[in-house]
């Protein structure tokens, strides 16, 4: 359950404030109308062939990895992505009910890695961690759907390799970049304390 904001401020970083959900599931929103554009442009890759469009699959990562570095608290992975993949279904996204599983499989993905360094830690190599998280999730369930059950072992390789790779890229570095720039700003101060740490990891 959320905290109020005194309860907070007791509890440092442990629990959801309601600013805290608010704040996710904004973010959430606003990847949720990424993700719903993102559909035709994955799209349009695929003809080049050879997977090429795994490159961009990692975009549908970035809710989960961004909203969890603005917010740092357990469950704010999972929920951003839960809550990004139902306004991309909501606006009618061509993969239907099972939009709302990859999210919440890709969210959990993400929240597993970030609970490995117990949610304190975060830098551009955890947050490509994460990114690899979501994308292992998501690969399950391309397998489990059947996706991608007719492949030969190279084209295994290769879609697999491009997906983590461009997972790295956008939900790992962009993601970490995004966030970079907006703690610069100092928006996020509102939000959490910042920490030596959180300074030590913008230099």
């Amino acid at each position: 359950m959320f905290q109020t904001e005194g309860d907070r401020s007791k509890s440092g970083r442990k629990g959801l404030t309601l600013t805290d959900i608010l704040v996710t599931i904004v973010l959430a929103v606003a990847f949720g109308i990424i993700y719903k554009i993102w559909g035709p442009t994955y799209d349009l890759v695929k003809p080049f062939g050879l997977h090429a469009e795994q490159m961009i699959y990692g975009m549908w990562f970035m809710a989960g990895t961004f909203a969890f570095l603005v917010i740092r608290k357990p469950g704010v992975a999972l929920l951003a992505e839960i809550a990004a993949s139902t306004v991309s279904a909501f606006l009618g996204s061509e993969w239907g009910i099972s939009t709302l599983i990859y999210g919440a499989v890709q969210g959990l993905g993400a929240e597993l890695m970030f609970a490995l360094f117990l949610y304190r830690k975060v830098n551009v190599w955890i947050t490509s961690l994460a990114a690899i998280g979501s994308a292992a999730g998501s690969l399950i369930l391309d397998f489990g759907y059947g996706y991608i059950d007719s492949l030969q072992t190279w084209s295994y390789a290769l879609l697999i390799g491009l997906r983590l790779a461009g997972s790295i890229v956008l939900a790992g570095i962009v993601a970490y970049s995004l966030y970079k720039a907006l703690e610069l700003t100092g928006v996020t101060k509102s939000l959490r304390k910042t920490t030596k740490e959180d300074m030590e990891a913008l230099h």
